[in-house]
Parts: structure tokens; C-alpha cells; sequence
């Protein structure tokens, strides 16, 4: 075993570790209403049986909340350990670190293929630590599984057009596969895997074209049957999805409306963030440089093209990138050229002592920064919206509806276990804020038509109760105030006169 295989396999076990961190942790940080709409279809799952085909969500009020979604793998599991192990916020999260550390030998061994065994061991270095990949490693969303997979599909893919070993073309097809399934997405990786076929005039030993043994090309059906197999499972569950959206209430699809354009102050936005709080600024500017100065080679331009097609990817999905975790991609790339950098400057270094000091000095730096931007993740924004939720199960009966003024975020309703809406229920998870009072009060008699039993607000939303004065009016005497603290309001609401 190499001297940097080593140190590659103790960052990984470095980086097991770190996601070990807070694993435990209620759904309360800063990606707080993504996890609790999955940890909610898990126990979903869990407790109105294992109908895989029909995910179910908590805000659908006095309706079952089927919605299109992802291939609900990750809930499913999730589902099937609550059986044994009861419902634990760990069980969802440790399945994005177990997904993240399948990745790590694949990804280490893809960068040194295509580069060298310093330039993987400090890929990886940047891979694990990347604030975006460190935080979202432990997050009960099928991003990170998604990426794990993905890069452990290149690998095979790789693998299958140097040897033409039927293994690697069916695992990667199947890893693959999994991986769009898993999260849409994902489907960026056809761009890499295209850049290999284009790159590979001699993919399975062939010679160049003019060469008698060209008749050996692998043909055509074969990366036809690779596509089939890669793409169809997904364009079947994808459109069962849509069905669903379109069927049930709340006629949601996540993911939905990502497909727009936006103007130049939101992609540099987008830009910033990623360079600084995603990725470093020492990580970006090393990938810029390795862009450059990363050795001419067969499959050397592979992290160029998936990067080429990040940016277009970042561009027409301008809406959905407003979310941290669809750049996470990003970091894998960024991580690749920065160690193709680093292995570029060890190797003009001549003394043994300047390289040490350099690597010691920017571990540091980047480690530093790492941290402070992965703190702010951690921080648990939505901690009121558990508390109020916590209460509701308290104080409250099993069938209660809950109508939440919560911006959209539905951490209440499932550490309430209840059902309910949010507040307002028009588009409340998109813009949440009433207009004025009247459209409160009509949303709110609206949902009380409909069962609502209880109003909620939060330390984010009990400004309305100041700004909306003739709303606070008309509650005074539809509802009766339960308990206020300063995380949470809950009013009980009188019935519907008949």
C-alpha cells in the first residue's frame, strides 16, 4: 500500500467521523423543511403501510398528501429500520453518510486514473471537507446518496471502456440508474460519461480508425443499451410522479418550476456562495488554477466537461439552484482540479521542507475555513417550529388538523405528528406571507370549512398578529389563545358555525 493510499484512507476514516458529528440532531438546521418532508414520507411509510408508490407528506390537511417525488428508496429504508430499531432522526441521516463513504474509494481511485496519486489524496482531502459536502453528508435528503452513486457509476464506466469487462458496464449502468432515480438531477453525469466515449479512440483495445481490427468498435446497440438502461427505470417512475402531482392534493412535484432562467444578480448570487461558504475560497481558486495548468492526458479533460456541463446546468435551473445542495456536484469537481493544482506546485517544489510547510499551511487554512462555514449550517434555525411541534403532540388529539403559520417549512407538522396545512394555504410554501387581513381571514375560514382545529405561529411568523390588525381582530373571536411563549402562539380554533 502506497504512502498516499494511506493518508487517503485516513481522511476517509477523518471524515466518517466528522459526519458522525450531531448525527443525531432533530431536523432543525438549516435544510430543516427538506428533511422533515423525507423523514415525514418515511414514517409515512412506517405507519400507513409500505405503499412505495405513493409517497405522503403531512400539510395535506383533511387529504391522504400523495405528491410526486424522487424513487423514495431512502424513505423506504428508513421505514424498514423504524421497524426494528423504533423512529430515530440518526436512521435518516446515516444513510447520506454511508452513501458518502461508498464514494470515497471510487473517487479516489477515478482522480488518480485520470491524474495521479497526490492529486487524488488531495482531492479527497477537499471531497470529505468541503463545507457543503460535510454538512449535507449527514442530511436525510437523497442528495449526497445521489452524488455517491453517480461517481461510483463514472468509475465503472471508466473502468468498462478501458477493458470491456461486462462487470463494469452493468454496474455502472445499474449505479447510474439508481443514481437519476434517486435524485433527477443527477443526469449530469451523461456529460462526463459522453466526454469518455468521445476521449476513447481505443476504448476496448480498438486501434484507431484505418486499422484492420476497427470491425471491433463496440457498437452502437451497446450504448444504446446502456441508455436504456440508465434512463428508462427513471422516465417511468418520473412520470408515475407527475401522475401523482397531478392527481392528488396538494398537487405538489418537488422540484417542480426549478426550469427558469433568472437575471445576472442571482447567478453571481449563486456564484458567491458556492466560491466562499460551499466550496472555500481556497478550494475555489485552486480549481481555477487546476483547470489550467492540469496535464495534458487520454482522459484528462473529464472534470472540464462535467464542470462545462454544471455551468449550463446552473443556467437553465437557475430557480432550483437557489438550493445549496444542487451545486454539491460542484464540490467533487472543484476538489478533483484543486488537487491536480496541488500536485502541479509539490512537483516544483524541490525541498522536502517547503512542501511540508505549504501542505501544513494550507490544510490549515482550508480546515479553518471549512469549519466556520459548516457551523453555520448546523445551527438550528428551525428549533422554534420543533418546539411548537413538540407542544401540538403534547397538548393535542391524534386527529387534530393544524393550521401553521410557518413560511412553508413542515418541521411542525411532523414532530407534531399531526396533519394539517400551512398558513396561508395558497402557494403558503412558496410565498407565505398574507397580502393583507382579508386574504388571512379568508384562508384561515377557508381551512376552518375544512376541520382545522388549531392555529399556530412562530418567532418568525407572530408579527403578523402586529401587522395584520384586523386578522388579530377577527381571531379574538374565532379562536382561543392555548399557550404563548416566545418560540410559539397556538390558538385553539372554535368550530364552523353551521
Amino acid at each position: 500500500m502506497t504512502r498516499t493510499t494511506q493518508l487517503a484512507i485516513l481522511l476517509s476514516i477523518l471524515a466518517v467521523a466528522a459526519r458522525l458529528i450531531l448525527v443525531d440532531q432533530p431536523y432543525i438546521d438549516n435544510w430543516s423543511w427538506r428533511q422533515s418532508d423525507v423523514a415525514a414520507i418515511a414514517r409515512n411509510f412506517y405507519e400507513n403501510g409500505f405503499h412505495f408508490a405513493y409517497p405522503q407528506i403531512d400539510w395535506a390537511g383533511d387529504q391522504p398528501g400523495y405528491v410526486g417525488t424522487e424513487f423514495p428508496i431512502l424513505p423506504l429504508v428508513a421505514a424498514v429500520c423504524y421497524k426494528f430499531l423504533g423512529v430515530h432522526e440518526w436512521i435518516g441521516r446515516i444513510q447520506a453518510a454511508i452513501l458518502f463513504v461508498l464514494s470515497l474509494p471510487f473517487f479516489f481511485l477515478l482522480v488518480r486514473e485520470v491524474f495521479d496519486p497526490l492529486a487524488a489524496t488531495w482531492a479527497i482531502f477537499f471531497y470529505s471537507f468541503a463545507p457543503l459536502n460535510l454538512f449535507a453528508g449527514r442530511e436525510f435528503m437523497p442528495d449526497v446518496p445521489s452524488l455517491g452513486l453517480a461517481i461510483g457509476g463514472l468509475y465503472f464506466f471508466f473502468r468498462w471502456m478501458d477493458n470491456a469487462k461486462p462487470a463494469f458496464f452493468a454496474a455502472s449502468a445499474c449505479t447510474i440508474s439508481l443514481s437519476i432515480l434517486t435524485k433527477f438531477s443527477s443526469a449530469i453525469i451523461g456529460v462526463p460519461l459522453l466526454y469518455l466515449i468521445v476521449a476513447a479512440p481505443n476504448a476496448f483495445g480498438v486501434a484507431p480508425k484505418g486499422n484492420s481490427s476497427d470491425s471491433h468498435r463496440p457498437p452502437l446497440q451497446l450504448f444504446a443499451l446502456f441508455a436504456a438502461i440508465t434512463l428508462l427505470p427513471s422516465a417511468i417512475w418520473y412520470w408515475h410522479a407527475h401522475q401523482i402531482a397531478e392527481m392528488f392534493y396538494p398537487h405538489h412535484f418537488f422540484g417542480a418550476g426549478g426550469i427558469q432562467i433568472e437575471n445576472l444578480a442571482w447567478y453571481w448570487k449563486i456564484a458567491r456562495l458556492t466560491t466562499t461558504s460551499s466550496l472555500t475560497l481556497p478550494l475555489s481558486v485552486l480549481a481555477m488554477i487546476g483547470l489550467f495548468v492540469a496535464p495534458r492526458g487520454k482522459y484528462a479533460r473529464l472534470f472540464h466537461w462535467w464542470l462545462a456541463g454544471m455551468v449550463v446546468f446552473i443556467v437553465i435551473v437557475g430557480y432550483g439552484n437557489r438550493h445549496q445542495w444542487y451545486q454539491l456536484p460542484l464540490v467533487a469537481i472543484a476538489a478533483a482540479l484543486a488537487g491536480v493544482a496541488c500536485a502541479v506546485v509539490a512537483a516544483k517544489l524541490s525541498d522536502r521542507r517547503a512542501k511540508i510547510a505549504s501542505s501544513i499551511l494550507l490544510a490549515t487554512l482550508f480546515g479553518f475555513l471549512a469549519f466556520h462555514y459548516a457551523q453555520a449550517l448546523y445551527r438550528p434555525v428551525a428549533a422554534q417550529l420543533r418546539d411548537a411541534g413538540m407542544e401540538l403532540k403534547r397538548t393535542t388529539p391524534p386527529n387534530s388538523l393544524i393550521v401553521a403559520a410557518d413560511h412553508g417549512d413542515p418541521t411542525i407538522f411532523y414532530y407534531a405528528e399531526r396533519k394539517g396545512w400551512h398558513f396561508v394555504e395558497t402557494d403558503g410554501i412558496y410565498n407565505g406571507d398574507p397580502i393583507d387581513s382579508r386574504q388571512a381571514i379568508d384562508d384561515l375560514e377557508k381551512l376552518r370549512a375544512r376541520g382545522a382545529s388549531h392555529l399556530v405561529f412562530t418567532s418568525n411568523t407572530s408579527w403578523w398578529l402586529d401587522y395584520y390588525t384586523q386578522f388579530t381582530a377577527h381571531l379574538e373571536t374565532a379562536a382561543k389563545l392555548v399557550k404563548r411563549t416566545p418560540e410559539f402562539a397556538i390558538y385553539q380554533l372554535e368550530p364552523e358555525p353551521h
